[in-house]
Parts: structure tokens; sequence; C-alpha cells
């Protein structure tokens, strides 16, 4: 173990590290952190507070993981961020732990790629297989699903939701929830159709593709309101247990309406 850890790297007594650690030089980590088996630090890594990161991870220089979130409700809580497995948190990102008024906790899944300059704020919680691309933000109290990428530059607003699978185009501002296979883009983003390329990718058969985009355009047409076409979509496609979930997001109670598409001029 002592051959894996740099002679210049500040370990404090009481943090637990796993089998075949290994922490490159000048990184510093705190007295509660706790590191998987196999993670990898490369160096200029610190990590602090409550922090967990799972196995398999592996973590670029000047990240910041686990130092108090940026929020002036915060008073030194022992709040938590617990990163999963087999991450890659590449140079300059910063993860903070959760705080009082969120549940104390920050939750990242598995196998995410955090490209550099990410920032992921107090209370997070962000699924598996999550792509961050360059300088993509999430606010506090942000909820992210499993398989969703946010382009470069982009920012979500906090208490958001982002369904699964759902994609963020670059330079996007995300202030309404995002529904699961949506495709939202914009300086204020708009909801601009499904995900179409993501679903192909992760094996989505036509079948199930073209379902999903009448339902799609059953949801977000022009016809009655949006309850009512909420309604609409329920009663056609029951069976579809994928459509479903889009409709058991739409009808979440949250803080923020649904992503749409722009108006049409008159």
């Amino acid at each position: 173990m002592t051959d894996a850890i740099h002679p210049t790297a500040i370990i404090s007594p009481g943090a637990r590290l796993g089998g075949n650690v290994r922490i490159g030089p000048y990184c510093v980590i705190g007295e509660h952190v706790e590191l998987g088996d196999n993670v990898r630090l490369i160096s200029h890594v610190c990590i602090d507070g409550h922090t967990h990161v799972g196995e398999g991870t592996t973590v670029y220089p000047f990240s910041s993981l686990g130092h108090p979130p940026q929020d002036l409700k915060y008073h030194g809580e022992p709040s938590r961020l617990i990163i999963g497995k087999n991450n890659t948190i590449r140079e300059h990102v910063t993860m903070n732990p959760g705080t009082e008024g969120g549940g104390m906790e920050t939750v990242v899944g598995d196998s995410g790629l955090f490209m550099m300059s990410c920032h992921i704020a107090h209370d997070c919680r962000v699924g598996n297989n999550v792509i961050m691309a360059n300088n993509a933000t999430l606010a506090g109290h942000v909820n992210v699903g499993d398989y969703v990428l946010i382009g470069g530059l982009s920012a979500v607003h906090q208490f958001v939701r982002i369904g699964s699978h759902a994609v963020i185009g670059g330079m996007s501002g995300v202030e309404n929830d995002v529904i699961p296979f949506g495709r939202v883009k914009g300086e204020r983003a708009f909801l601009a159709g499904l995900n179409l390329v993501g679903l192909e990718r992760r094996g989505f058969d036509k079948e199930q593709i073209r379902l999903l985009q009448r339902a799609f355009n059953q949801m977000f047409g022009d016809e009655g309101t949006l309850e009512q076409r909420i309604e609409s979509v329920e009663s056609d496609f029951s069976a579809n247990e994928i459509i479903m979930d889009i409709v058991r997001f739409a009808r979440e109670k949250t803080r923020f309406p649904l992503c749409q598409p722009p108006k049409k001029a008159a």
C-alpha cells in the first residue's frame, strides 16, 4: 500500500483506504474520507468532509470533493458526499456534500464521466452512466436520472429534475423539468424533441422509438391542456412501461413546470 502513495501526499490518520488505492503527488485526504478499492487519485486532488469515493473511480488533478457547500444556510453539519463506483472525474471538478435542508447527502451514481470543471452542488442526486461535459454545472437539489448527457457550459437551476436518457444541449440554461428521453437546448432551454440518437445507441428498437415518438407528439401537441394530453397518453399507452415512466414523471409534484416545445407563432 505505501508504495502506491506518493510521499508528498497528506493523508489524515482517520481516512479509510481500500485495497490497491493509488494516491499521487500532493493529494490531501481528510479525516472522514473513505476511498474504495482500486481508487486512483492522479495528483493534486483534495478530498475532505464525510466523503465516500466508490471502488474503481479515478480522480484527475485539482479536483475538490467534499468541501463545504456553497450555501449560506450551511453551518458545518456533518453532511455527506457519496460517489459511486467506476467514475471518471476529470480536472478541476467540484462536488459538494449535502445540507440539513436537503437531506444531508449529495449522491453520485456509478460509471459516470465528469469532464473538466464540472460542478455538482449540495443535495444533488445524480444517477448512473451520466456524462457531464466540460464546465457543465448543477445547482443545489437537482435530480438527474440514469444515462443523462449534459452538454458543455450548461447550467441547471436548483431543484430541477432531469429524467433518465435525456440530453441537454451545450450552453443551455435549464430552468424547468426535463422529461425522460427528452432533448432540450437553448439559452433558456426548450424541449426540442426526443433523444433519438441516445435511444438508438442504447439498444431501443425501431418500434419502441416509434411509439415513444407518437406519445411525445400527443403529449406536446396543440389540442387541449397539458393535463388532458397526459391523460390521453396514459389511456392510449397504458401497457407501455417506458411511456408510463414519462407519464409518472410528468405527474410528480415539483417546483417547476415541464420544459416544453416553443410556442408556435400565431
